[in-house]
């Protein structure tokens, strides 16, 4: 199974469904069951805290492992700001962090909240196993 890591709260906020598409400088043409796992580093900036509502918090202060898992049914190229600004209430970014040419947003449905693993990310998606790799 492959992972895909994000910052927190943005993590949290896919895993319990409060956001459904998670926003990328690349595409991908995956398409499967994706495990969420939440960075070690978290996004600091005020506007992502502000999606988080008080009963998603505990788990937006999770870092460093697995904490969801969701289909992986799509990707949307948003090439302007008019259609970055449409998908706004999917992925919850600002619409000012929209950047050319092009960002991409992975679609995910059937998002569940799995229990809190520890596991060491890594860049893009990348294998998850039941023993985390060596020097990860």
């Amino acid at each position: 199974m492959f992972a895909l890591s994000l910052k927190q709260p943005w993590a949290a906020l896919l895993a319990h469904g409060l956001k459904t598409i998670e926003v990328r400088r690349w595409p991908t043409a995956r398409r499967e069951r994706i495990l969420i796992h939440a960075a070690r580093v978290p996004d600091e900036r005020p506007e992502a805290w502000a999606h988080v509502p008080a009963e998603v918090l505990p788990a937006a202060r999770l870092l460093g492992g697995i904490l969801g898992a969701g289909d992986l049914t799509g990707c949307v190229a948003y090439r302007n700001l008019a259609d970055f600004a449409a998908g706004q209430p999917h992925h919850l970014n600002e619409v000012s962090w929209f950047e050319e040419p092009a960002l991409y947003g992975f679609v995910f449905e059937n998002l569940t909240v799995l229990p809190f693993r520890r596991y060491p990310g890594w860049m893009r998606f990348f294998p998850v196993v039941d023993e985390p790799p060596a020097g990860r």
